[in-house]
């Protein structure tokens, strides 16, 4: 009898030490260990199953946490339950409702993960609805889920008068109301509440400390930390974590020093102060002193390495690591991506067994920033799970590397679909120069119940600025005062560029003295805009001015009032500020530069000069640069030139059409006929094809667009018919007596 007493007692001893590991390296992120101890058990029980379910769950592998579930011999409500927290942890809700329904029976415990799970994704009025049918509402523990769900989203109101109505309340039931008030910002309401409350304990302490960090109120979080009867390590490392997003981080290394007891929470959040005030140093040197370590411990330095680009460094951690998780082998592909090491961050991404949402995001992202669509495709397509920053990151992508087709068939796919993903869609067509497209696509999103940020709105302006469309970038004016982004700087700019590109150069003038903090986008654009509308002078005077303020010019400055100089006329100032750009400013001539100061002196009738430039330069010239030179040599009829200028310029660009035609116009007038054939051939030859022309005209706040020789235009016939008209009584009048007007 006591041999089988024995014998049980080890069995069982045995089933507990191993249910124990599992759960451990659940955990820990080691779920491959955890399936091998599982597969590997002589002997399991219900216990093992429901933690290897809880171990696929948290590390996204749902389907098989089903599949187990589902092969179970035997079930119990703590495995109804784990199931059902599985499918809570991966947000999927109707599958945690369908296997709600089809419980044999459930517990409190099902209830509030059910309501949970509801609330968590903000159906509020299913949560309300499963919390009326609740059989028992005696226990505060689903009114407690149902009040946190209602703060969580805001609606405080019918969160008090809930909390109001519960017929037994406890300490947790007065922490959810007042989490909520203290993670939304709503500290005037959570402090009026915390001094309502009869009991408290650390945890409100803790969350009133934390919520005046949220709202920035580092002083008013101290004062209470100081206030804390006994404040915990929760408490010690949230006053940490304040000082050190605030970039005090003398505060938080003296605070971490002073704690009684420190734990790997504690050391963790100071290396990860340290790395984010970019001392990372200081982190690994912390990092060394640690006397037990974790996977966090392990992906903050990795962090820190990477934000050093010290790749070899980062990949040498991850590899000393005990266990490798997830996080540490995304941080390690982040690196590689921001240094469009793609090939590495595949490696480390094929050795993850169980990859997350970030993991497959980062891997698509990098081969979107590469260029690399078909892969980043490849890899959307075989992603179990994606998320809206999946669909976004396509967009894109394909908008980066002009496939807009792509991009819109992405986009037309999306079920759910956010303002990002309206943003990305509207600056890659704008981008992509369909502005016509992006302004059709802006009108819609406010049809679909969307407000434009202030990205959308800067991307609007874009749009009508390209178009010259004044009307339309008016009306976007009054929107942006409506919506509250007139000061805004990255919209008040891109107001500037429209007005200016629209002819209206006082109201871009107007823009800028309004404008109370500018930056040197600013500057440029009003530059860029008199530079635009032929006022070179004005240009010159707020180039002055700017210098005056302080305000450093850039290469884009330069771009600017080069180019209004020479529109201008300008030549000596022009030549000056190139020279002063080099010397005094120490910015090294880009291509955009050098075009316009070819343009500067070609405009001038110094073709020479402009061409020793060309020659002098120490980048390659580009078909700006070339373009400039043979329109100059067009203007003052140096045909040798302009044939050099011209064959670099085929080079560059074979397939461009105006090149041709200028350069056999150029033969033309000098009547070399037999060069004219040549170029018309050349022409066929290259597969150079004449884009047809378009045009467009504002009216009735709609721009009307006229694409040449467009069959699809619906009164094509008509609008030749009033041309010819028109024509013809052009002529006729031209005959006619000067008294007759």
């Amino acid at each position: 009898m006591k041999s089988r007493l024995k014998s049980v007692g080890e069995h069982g001893s045995y089933i507990f030490r191993h249910n124990l590991k599992i759960t451990q390296l659940g955990k820990s992120g080691q779920i491959d260990e955890a399936i091998k101890v599982f597969q590997q058990m002589t002997h399991q029980n219900t216990v093992t199953h429901n933690s290897m379910i809880s171990v696929y769950a948290k590390n996204g592998r749902i389907s098989d946490a089903r599949q187990l579930f589902d092969g179970m011999p035997h079930r119990n409500i703590v495995s109804w339950n784990s199931m059902i927290a599985a499918y809570l942890h991966n947000d999927m809700v109707e599958e945690a409702r369908r296997l709600f329904d089809k419980m044999p029976a459930r517990d409190l415990y099902s209830w509030t993960l059910m309501i949970t799970c509801y609330t968590r994704n903000g159906k509020l009025a299913k949560a309300k609805d499963l919390f009326n049918l609740l059989p028992y509402k005696w226990n505060p523990v689903c009114w407690n889920a149902l009040v946190a769900g209602y703060v969580k989203n805001r609606q405080f109101d019918e969160a008090r008068r809930l909390f109001d109505e519960m017929p037994a309340k406890d300490l947790v039931s007065w922490n959810s109301m007042l989490s909520g008030y203290t993670r939304n910002g709503e500290m005037r309401l959570g402090l009026q509440f915390f001094e309502e409350m009869a009991e408290r304990d650390v945890v409100s302490w803790n969350l009133m400390v934390d919520g005046f960090v949220e709202v920035s109120d580092l002083n008013s979080a101290w004062q209470f930390f100081e206030k804390i009867p006994n404040p915990n390590t929760v408490s010690w490392v949230t006053m940490l974590c304040g000082f050190a997003r605030f970039g005090k981080i003398a505060e938080a290394r003296r605070l971490f020093d002073q704690m009684p007891v420190r734990n790997v929470v504690a050391w963790n959040a100071m290396i990860a102060a340290y790395v984010q005030n970019c001392q990372v140093d200081e982190a690994i040197s912390l990092f060394m002193e640690m006397p037990e370590k974790n996977s966090i411990s392990y992906t903050t330095v990795i962090n820190g390495y990477v934000r050093m680009g010290k790749l070899d460094e980062a990949r040498q951690l991850l590899n000393q690591m005990p266990y490798r998780n997830v996080a540490a082998q995304t941080a390690m592909i982040s690196g590689y991506v921001q240094n469009k090491r793609m090939d590495d961050a595949r490696e480390i991404f094929g050795q993850i067994s169980t990859r997350d949402v970030v993991c497959w995001n980062t891997m698509i992202a990098g081969y979107a920033l590469c260029g690399r669509m078909d892969e980043a495709l490849q890899l959307f397509k075989q992603m179990a799970k994606k998320d809206i920053v999946s669909w976004n990151t396509m967009i894109t992508g394909y908008a980066q590397v002009g496939k807009m087709d792509a991009a819109i068939k992405i986009f037309e796919e999306m079920k759910e679909k956010n303002i990002v993903s309206w943003n990305s869609l509207i600056s890659g067509l704008t981008q992509n120069g369909s502005y016509l497209d992006a302004l059709k696509s802006f009108m819609l999103m406010g049809h679909k119940g969307h407000k434009p940020d202030q990205s959308t709105l800067a991307c609007g302006l874009s749009a009508c600025a390209h178009l010259a469309a004044l009307q339309l970038g008016v009306q976007l004016h009054q929107l942006v005062m409506k919506s509250g982004y007139a000061t805004d700087l990255f919209v008040s700019n891109a107001l500037i560029t429209m007005y200016s590109k629209c002819g209206s150069i006082s109201s871009a003038e107007l823009l800028f003295k309004d404008i109370d903090c500018f930056d040197a986008v600013s500057w440029n654009s009003l530059i860029a805009a008199y530079a635009l509308n032929g006022n070179g002078r004005e240009a010159l005077k707020l180039f002055q001015k700017m210098e005056v303020e302080g305000v450093a010019p850039d290469e884009v400055t330069f771009v600017g009032i080069l180019s209004a100089c020479s529109h201008a006329g300008l030549i000596n100032q022009g030549l000056k500020l190139f020279q002063s750009m080099v010397k005094a400013y120490k910015i090294g001539p880009l291509a955009e530069h050098y075009a316009c100061m070819v343009d500067l002196l070609g405009r001038a009738g110094r073709l020479e000069e402009a061409f020793q430039l060309v020659r002098e330069m120490k980048i390659k010239a580009n078909a700006g640069i070339w373009g400039a030179l043979l329109g100059a040599c067009r203007i003052h009829g140096n045909l040798e030139l302009a044939k050099f200028a011209a064959e670099q310029l085929l080079e560059l660009e074979p397939h461009k059409t105006s090149n041709y035609v200028l350069l056999s116009n150029m033969q033309a007038e000098m009547g070399r006929w037999d060069e004219v054939a040549r170029v018309r051939r050349l022409m066929k030859e290259r597969g150079a094809e004449k884009q047809p022309g378009w045009s467009w005209i504002e009216l009735q706040n709609r721009v009307q667009a006229f694409l040449s020789e467009d069959p699809a235009q619906p009164r094509a016939v008509e609008l030749c018919n009033l041309l010819r008209s028109l024509t013809a009584h052009m002529g006729n009048t031209a005959e006619m007596p000067l008294e007759c007007f």
